[in-house]
């Protein structure tokens, strides 16, 4: 019987994915499996107990760093399947790796997937798992296919074990070790359990194919030994498994129906199947088991999202940490002012295939451009500040009078109400919006020309002052009177300029930080070249701006557009209102002028 979500997740477009599970749901493939009691989830220890979950999913990030924008795309992917499915989404840590683990990146990842608006609890259950739940039984499944003389200790030297695998060209050659007893390698790899030999002395491996032409099935290493403490374990164990051994286990023991990896483990699929269909025949595991599909990885340009380059970034200081606005962390992505509906939006539009592809970066900042849209409120800031004075002014106006002016908060909702400036004798202007002698199709500001600074008045421009080097010092101009924005008389001169400016007033000074784009390439660190090497020596230009009063109140992590300039955001970290020091981010332009 169809479900409300399943008309929702029709509605989005189809891919290989959803046809996967669609065929699944209607064939009732998993329907009738039975819950196995996965540590944690008190809602469904009974065994024997019917799951209720239509599909299972799983996001299984090793806690070895912060994730990235490849990481959200999986995310969206994984949690958002399973909501159109009214599926559960598990969030599992593989730290199988305790020398590169760290409980701080396990509380980051926690904290990306709840930003990207997802959750693992349902149905009154927490489904936060982490491999190092499972150790003990992960061991007892080693133990049972020694048993079942499918698995045997090796003590080949590292370099033996790599050379007599074989290749592309030739098959692997049988290790001395593999025709030990049963009783022989159950000792073994107790010892090895027991801390009774050093780490890279023995190694416990499947025993299956030496001869294959899938290089993965030719006896792969399950276990290994490491003498070092685990963030959750402890020292209970000196020996961990590998991931390819864990991960399938994993995904059995919780029920996962679907299990959804990047086309880089497509050759561990045999081994993924070879294992279960084994340790089903045991009896250790439900059948149907899951089934591991693959998907292209993120391929953005202008990004690297190796876990070891974006280490080499911060370490080497090119950037100022892991939330560094120029970083394609989620955490960086944040910082920049990418909000999470941005993110989930962009993950919808690139979609899901098998063949590897290059997304352009443009497209990530599309979708945060239109998500951001009707949302920023608008605001006013000169970047580039020169000084002009209406030299009139006093004159017209009255001396130190100063004139309130108003702006819609948002051009189209009027319901969030106007912000408040005021136009005085002395402005800030963009540097940029004067010439001597303008060139062809300028309309701003230039000796004898009327401009409407916007929300304001028109003014004519009568001339400018430099200082000894040359340098613009001062733009001076006559008001025009009853030219006001709103009043009867705006519509009275024609002008064709329209320019943004700040009161001198009541301007707020601020630091404006403009980041770009990190690399200069589309594809840094290509070939035989050396990333760093490909740095856009531009990626962040921090420039003195005067900005309009509501600024001065903004909060952190508040998003604005500024006009003509693009879209900021008030510095979640650095930032502070109401006296403080205000610091914006720019979070992208009005379009893209990359290499324009």
């Amino acid at each position: 019987m169809a479900s409300p979500n399943d008309k929702e997740s029709a509605a989005k477009p189809s891919n290989f994915l959803r046809q996967v599970i669609e065929r699944d749901l209607e064939q009732g493939t998993y329907a009738q499996r039975h819950w196995n009691g996965a540590p944690g989830d008190a809602a469904f220890q009974q065994a024997g107990a019917v799951d209720p979950a239509r599909i299972r999913t799983r996001f299984p990030p090793e806690p070895n760093g912060y994730l990235h924008v490849g990481h959200a795309k999986s995310i969206c992917l994984n949690f958002g399947l399973a909501q159109d499915y009214q599926g559960i989404c598990h969030l599992r840590f593989d730290d199988t790796n305790p020398e590169k683990e760290e409980q701080e990146y396990v509380e980051g990842i926690k904290d990306a997937v709840q930003w990207l608006g997802y959750g693992w609890d349902a149905n009154g259950a927490s489904h936060l798992y982490q491999a190092s739940d499972y150790f003990d039984f992960m061991y007892r499944t080693a133990e049972y296919l020694i048993e079942a003389g499918l698995a045997y200790v090796d003590e080949q030297t590292p370099e033996e074990m790599r050379t007599n695998r074989g290749d592309f060209s030739r098959p692997g050659v049988d290790s001395p070790c593999r025709s030990r007893s049963i009783d022989e390698n159950r000792q073994r790899f107790r010892e090895m359990r027991d801390g009774k030999l050093e780490d890279g002395k023995a190694v416990l491996r499947a025993k299956i194919d030496m001869a294959s032409p899938n290089i993965n099935m030719r006896d792969p290493t399950i276990y290994r030994i490491k003498h070092a403490e685990h963030h959750n374990t402890g020292n209970k164990w000196c020996i961990y498994p590998m991931y390819t051994f864990a991960h399938p286990i994993e995904d059995a023991l919780e029920n996962i129906t679907h299990s959804l990896c990047t086309l880089e483990f497509e050759d561990q699929r045999p081994f993924y199947d070879w294992l279960l269909d084994r340790l089903a025949e045991g009896g250790l595991v439900n059948t149907p088991h899951p089934r591991q599909y693959e998907f292209a990885r993120l391929n953005l340009t202008y990004v690297v999202t190796s876990k070891r380059k974006l280490r080499q970034l911060v370490d080497e200081k090119v950037v100022s940490g892991w939330d560094d606005p120029r970083m394609p962390t989620i955490v960086g992505l944040r910082r920049r002012g990418f909000t999470p509906e941005s993110l989930r939006l962009f993950a919808d539009r690139i979609g899901v295939s098998k063949a590897d592809s290059w997304i352009d970066y443009s497209t990530l900042e599309i979708a945060l451009r239109d998500d951001l849209d009707p949302k920023a409120a608008r605001a006013m800031a000169v970047l580039e500040p020169v000084k002009m004075v209406i030299t009139d002014w006093d004159e017209v106006m009255g001396p130190g009078h100063l004139e309130p002016c108003s702006a819609p908060v948002h051009p189209h909702d009027p319901n969030r109400g106007r912000r408040d400036f005021m136009f005085g004798r002395e402005l800030w202007i963009e540097r940029t919006d004067y010439e001597d002698a303008p060139p062809k199709g300028f309309f701003r500001l230039f000796p004898g020309n009327k401009v409407r600074l916007k929300y304001g008045y028109v003014i004519e421009c009568t001339g400018a002052t430099r200082d000894a080097s040359g340098a613009l010092a001062e733009v001076q101009a006559k008001l025009v009177p009853d030219t006001k924005s709103g009043t009867p008389g705006a519509d009275a001169v024609k002008v064709k300029g329209n320019i943004t400016w700040v009161g001198v007033a009541d301007g707020v000074k601020a630091e404006v930080r403009l980041y770009d784009r990190l690399f200069s390439v589309p594809q840094p660190g290509t070939g035989d070249k050396d990333f760093l090497d490909e740095i856009n020596p531009d990626s962040l230009k921090v420039v003195t701006a005067y900005v309009e009063p509501s600024l001065g109140k903004a909060h952190a992590d508040e998003k604005f557009q500024f006009e003509r300039h693009g879209y900021f955001v008030a510095d979640r970290k650095e930032h502070s209102a109401d006296g403080g020091k205000p610091v914006f981010d720019r979070v992208t332009g009005l379009k893209d002028s990359w290499g324009k």
